[in-house]
C-alpha cells in the first residue's frame, strides 16, 4: 500500500462505497478511452479498467505511481507527471477522450481551464466527470447576477454543458476534508455563441471581472483605453447600459461587447 496522503498534493482518498457510486455516475462503456487525472491509490482506476477500452492515468506523486504500477491491468497506462504539464495532444484519439478525476482542491480551477483550452484547440475531449469542492461546482454552474458568477462560470459555460451528478459529504474521503464535494460532468462542445475573436472575449472577461463591483463604464475603462476606445462609446455600440455591473452580463452580451473590440484588431 502507498503511504499516507500528502498535504502539498491536496490528497483526499475516496471510500470504497463512494468510489463505486462515482463509477456508476461516470457510466463507462466498453469502447471508451479515458484520461484519469490523479489516480492516487487507484480507487477509480481499478474499477473503471474492466469496463473500458483504455485508461491513461496521470499521477504527480511518485510514491503513488510506484505503489499502483504493479496492480494495474494491461489496459492502463500510468504516467508520472503533473497534469498541468501533461501534453493532452499525446492521447488525442478519434471519437473523443473521456476524462475522470478526483481533483485536488488547490488545482481544480487550473485543471478545468486546461481541459477547456484543449477542447478549444481541437483536441477531441468528449466529456469530463470531475470531483471538485462544492463551492467550485457552484461557481461553474452560476448564472448571471449571482454572487458566484465570474470568469470560471463564463469560460466553462462557453465551451461545455454542466451537470451536477452527486454531492459528497466530508465522510466520503480519508482524510476528511473540511468541505463538501460535488461530482460534475462537463460535456464539451464547440463555441455556440457567435463571437469574432474568442481570445479578445477571454481577455475582456478577465479584465472587467477584476472590478466586478464597479459599473461597466468604470470596469471597462482600462481594457478599452488599451485598445484605443472609450468605454462609454464601446458600450453604446454594443447596446449595453454602462451603469450595469460586469456580473450581470449574459454570455451573449459579453460576446457582443467583445465584438466591438474585435472589429478594431
Amino acid at each position: 500500500m502507498p503511504g499516507g496522503p500528502k498535504k502539498r498534493y491536496g490528497q483526499h482518498f475516496l471510500e470504497a462505497v463512494w468510489a463505486d457510486r462515482l463509477v456508476n455516475a461516470i457510466d463507462p462503456a466498453g469502447a471508451d478511452r479515458f484520461l484519469e487525472i490523479g489516480p492516487g491509490r487507484g480507487a477509480l482506476t481499478l474499477r473503471l479498467a474492466p469496463r473500458v477500452r483504455h485508461i491513461t492515468a496521470v499521477e504527480v506523486d511518485g510514491d503513488m505511481v510506484a505503489a499502483l504500477t504493479p496492480r494495474l491491468p494491461h489496459n492502463v497506462t500510468l504516467i508520472a507527471s503533473d497534469f498541468l504539464d501533461f501534453d493532452l495532444a499525446s492521447i488525442d484519439a478519434p471519437g473523443g477522450i473521456r476524462v475522470a478525476g478526483n481533483l485536488p482542491y488547490n488545482a481544480a480551477s487550473h485543471i478545468i481551464l486546461k481541459l477547456l483550452a484543449a477542447s478549444r484547440a481541437g483536441i477531441s475531449l468528449a466529456d469530463a466527470t470531475l470531483m471538485v469542492q462544492r463551492e467550485v461546482a457552484d461557481r461553474i454552474e452560476a448564472a448571471p447576477g449571482s454572487k458566484d458568477y465570474g470568469t470560471l462560470s463564463i469560460f466553462v459555460q462557453l465551451r461545455a454543458s454542466v451537470t451536477r451528478l452527486l454531492t459528497l459529504p466530508p465522510g466520503a474521503f480519508r482524510p476528511q476534508p473540511k468541505v463538501h464535494s460535488a461530482l460534475i460532468r462537463l460535456a464539451f462542445h464547440d463555441l455556440e455563441i457567435p463571437v469574432r475573436n474568442e481570445e479578445v472575449l477571454e481577455a475582456l472577461v478577465r479584465s472587467i471581472f477584476t472590478q466586478r463591483r464597479k459599473t461597466l463604464s468604470n470596469a471597462l475603462r482600462r481594457f478599452a483605453e488599451a485598445r484605443g476606445e472609450r468605454a462609454r462609446e464601446a458600450l453604446a455600440r454594443a447596446s449595453i447600459d454602462g451603469v450595469r455591473r460586469p456580473e450581470t452580463l449574459q454570455l451573449t452580451e459579453l460576446a457582443r461587447l467583445a465584438d466591438v473590440f474585435s472589429s478594431q484588431t
